[in-house]
């Protein structure tokens, strides 16, 4: 007998990687701060945040869902993408790091 798959809804799933990421982080209980300096070049939306991750500061280039580490040339899309960058989790772990209540 094989064990029995869940796998997430694919509105869930659109829904986490369409989340701008400030709603991500603020989903993930990570603290951050939007640099009120940073003046953007391309995309007049573009935000810089500092994000306090384990005792260090992780700089995040966003633009609604897209987020860019600058530090690491890294970057990605939606709650999930961050939730395995930032926090280092596999894609099942993230899903359900975002969506834990």
């Amino acid at each position: 007998m094989g064990r029995s798959r869940k796998s997430f809804s694919p509105e869930l799933l659109e829904q986490l990687r369409t989340m701008p990421v400030v709603a991500a982080l603020n989903v993930l209980g990570l603290y951050w701060k939007r640099d009120s300096d940073f003046v953007p070049v391309k995309d007049k939306t573009t935000i810089r945040l500092n994000v306090s991750l384990g005792g260090s500061v992780v700089v995040l280039l966003a633009t609604g869902p897209r987020w860019y580490d600058t530090r690491t040339d890294k970057g990605g899309g939606g709650a999930i993408d961050l939730a395995m960058y930032l926090l280092r989790l596999d894609f099942v772990t993230a899903v359900k790091h975002c969506i834990k209540e």
